[in-house]
């Protein structure tokens, strides 16, 4: 495979938090999944994601996802392969699907929300991963 195939193919089977956040803000038309398990969705997760930890998606999926809508998995953050099982999972049952790089880790250190059990809380960016005064990278 050539560069071009190859950097093709990821922005085909990837996003990351920026842009998954953007969507979510205007018009989604995709579903986020969060595969991660129990401890990890009441910990905190990202608002309007599904909790369906990847054990659970051959059984649960088809019953509550159209198999025709995009679907977004994520997990704990980079040093985790989670969302790439997760994606493997939906892609096996036909899902048009995207792996979130950089998972709820980076989702939080770019300053994203995050839903708790005590409601949504929102840390400052960290300058390491985002700009701490702009709406988003400008990558």
């Amino acid at each position: 495979m050539d560069a071009l195939g190859f950097f093709a193919a990821r922005l085909q089977f990837q996003t990351d938090v920026s842009d998954v956040h953007a969507a979510l803000e205007t018009t989604p038309g995709f579903v986020l999944i969060d595969s991660r398990g129990d401890a990890g969705w009441r910990q905190g997760h990202i608002p309007g994601a599904l909790h369906m930890p990847t054990a659970d998606i051959a059984r649960r999926a088809p019953s509550v996802i159209d198999p025709a809508t995009p679907v977004v998995t994520y997990c704990w953050g980079p040093g985790c392969n989670g969302a790439t099982r997760a994606a493997l999972e939906f892609a096996k049952l036909g899902y048009p699907v995207k792996e979130m790089l950089g998972g709820v880790e980076y989702w939080i250190r770019e300053g994203f929300p995050v839903q708790t059990a005590d409601g949504t809380t929102r840390q400052p960016a960290d300058p390491l991963t985002a700009p701490r005064h702009a709406i988003t990278c400008d990558c």
